[in-house]
This record gives C-alpha cells, structure tokens and sequence, in this order.
C-alpha cells in the first residue's frame, strides 16, 4: 500500500505544475478517492461487500468523487480536480491513466454482467468526457473534453464529439471536426481554438462575403462596414 502511495504521488507531481510538495499533493480529492477505493475494493474482493460500499459512500461525500468499489483500477491512476467523476461497478482501468472532473465511466446494460468501459495504459480522457457500455478504449488513446464515447477506441487514437469520432489516429490526422466541436483534449502541449472566437470569427467573415456580393450588384447602397 505505501509503494502504491509514493507511485501514486510521483505520478501526480509529474503531472500536475501545481503540484509544488508532497504536503499539497496530500490534500487533492483525487488521490484521496484513489486510496479510499483500493482499501474499499479490498473489502469488496474480501467479501466484506456492505462495508466496501459504506466506504465508498463516504470517499464519495468527501472528495466530490464516486468509484464503485468494484471497478479494478491500474497504478499511477490520477483523477485531475475531480469533482463529479463517476466510475462503474465493472470498469477498468489500466496503469498511468490521467482523467479529469465530470467524466463518467457509465453502463448500459441492467445485467449482472461486464457493462462498463475498459481503459487501457496510458489513456487520458478530458474533462466532462462520458464514456458509455462495455467498450475498449486502447492504449495511449486520448478521449476530448465533453465527448461521448459509445464504441472502441483504438490504441494511440485521439476522439472528439458527440457522438465522438476519430479524428487521429497513428500520428494521421483521419478527419477535421466540426467548427462546433474543436479537439479540445486536455493537454499541457495543445492549445485548441476558443470555439466560441472561432463562430465569431466565421460570421463575420460570412457577412463581408455577402457585404461584397451586394456591393457588386447594387452599389451605393452597402456604404456601411460590417
């Protein structure tokens, strides 16, 4: 358990430039959930279920951060800021994946069965991400913020949207988002366009089109700039 705690430790620090001591890396929610859910998930495969899910509960009203005691998660796990994190019975999770707050690791299937996704090693998944059934998301895989993943993802890819779509995938670039939906995947070496700039920029640059068009065909009468 201490190893676990020191790896889970480095692990935030190599990530996170706020991270500045262990002693701040000590008060984040997310590695407080991490460590609640691997002593509830010891419970839970000791058959101590009831007292795994009491854990739970009060990791859940502590840190902002609900984990099904029987989700199986890999080392080095890092839960960013992490409010609002859901992750499922069945999930799981490989080693060295980062995820930020209001991802959902969520079900679809009523059965006692697999219903939840699998994370390979390596995966990030952006902010506000839901990441729905018993699907694969491979390893290295990057999911966007606020996308909505239903299907495999394969390994090294990078999926934006809802619904969410391939847009790279072994270092080519498969196909352009819509304007609506920029790659806005969490990352301290990407800076995605201001969305809204960006609708901004395209109607104007619409209304000079059409400014121009008119000028052609009654001039005099489109004086005004736009």
């Amino acid at each position: 358990m201490l190893s676990r705690l020191r790896e889970d430790i480095a692990a935030i620090r190599a990530r996170d430039p706020a991270a500045r001591n262990v002693w701040e890396v000590l008060t984040y929610a997310g590695l407080w959930a991490v460590i609640h859910h691997r002593v509830a998930h010891w419970l839970w495969r000791s058959n101590l279920k009831t007292l795994a899910r009491i854990l739970s509960q009060f990791s859940r009203g502590a840190t902002g951060i609900e984990i099904h005691p029987g989700a199986t998660i890999g080392r080095r796990f890092f839960i960013d800021h992490g409010m609002g994190v859901v992750i499922g019975e069945t999930a799981i999770i490989g080693d060295d994946v980062l995820m930020y707050h209001g991802v959902t690791l969520g079900g679809t299937s009523l059965e006692q069965k697999k219903r939840h996704p699998t994370l390979g090693n390596g995966v990030l998944i952006g902010m506000g991400a839901k990441i729905i059934g018993d699907i694969t998301i491979g390893d290295g895989a990057r999911i966007g913020a606020n996308a909505v993943v239903t299907r495999d993802i394969p390994e090294g890819a990078t999926a934006v949207g809802i619904p969410a779509k391939i847009i790279k995938h072994g270092g080519i670039t498969i196909d352009k988002p819509e304007p609506e939906l920029p790659p806005t995947v969490m990352d301290s070496t990407l800076n995605a366009a201001d969305p809204h700039g960006e609708a901004i920029r395209g109607i104007l640059a619409e209304m000079n089109a059409l400014r121009e068009r008119l000028a052609a065909l009654e001039p005099g009468d489109t004086d005004r700039p736009v």
